[in-house]
């Protein structure tokens, strides 16, 4: 394997793994996310513990460990972005440290997104946001927001990267597969606005 491909997928993975969610969660409440609401350690379940302060930190961390992933590659390694952000994705999605169960990437996704492109990160925000004020599902909005951003990419991009923009669409629907069920029997819940 290409030497600078390992450091890349190396750190990547690395950054991706870390669970702010459980981190801050046990820092700061002496309590295992993975005990409370949906067992998830993003952000929208560290909400349910009533801190919207820490829920707000852990999106900001989540946020910004996948653009620092990307940042940092496309400083060293430009033409490995995309496996970068894939990569670091990954981690955050399977984190070792957590015996490969870890959230479901969409924070992650839109700091990878940030530092690729401000074209399909505000494509994917404002259809987050579209799809959120019509259905009041959270997770309904990062499907179809993932699948916004490979569809414009796909008329913008090349080809290469059409693969990946797939793949986290791909993945986000399988994070998000328990919630697509729960949606069908209508039993999700919905965002209070």
């Amino acid at each position: 394997m290409n030497q600078d491909l390992l450091i890349i997928i190396t750190y990547s993975y690395i950054l991706g793994s870390i669970p702010f969610g459980l981190v801050l969660t046990k820092l700061f409440l002496k309590e295992d996310i993975r005990e409370i609401g949906s067992g998830n350690i993003g952000a929208t379940n560290v909400l349910r513990t009533g801190k919207k302060k820490l829920a707000a930190l852990t999106l900001f961390f989540d946020i910004a460990k996948g653009f620092l992933s990307v940042y940092i590659t496309n400083i060293f390694f430009p033409e490995f972005i995309y496996i970068s952000g894939l990569i670091c994705f990954l981690g955050h999605v399977f984190p070792v440290w957590l015996k490969f169960k870890g959230g479901k990437g969409v924070a992650t996704y839109l700091g990878i997104l940030c530092a690729i492109s401000i074209k399909l990160t505000i494509v994917f925000g404002i259809s987050w946001l579209i799809i959120l004020y019509a259905t009041k599902y959270s997770s309904l909005s990062s499907i179809i927001g993932s699948l916004n951003v490979f569809l414009f990419a796909f008329f913008l991009t090349s080809i290469s990267s059409n693969f990946f923009y797939f793949t986290f669409f791909m993945i986000i629907v399988f994070t998000h597969k328990e919630n697509i069920v729960r949606i069908k029997n209508k039993k999700e819940d919905k965002i209070k606005f």
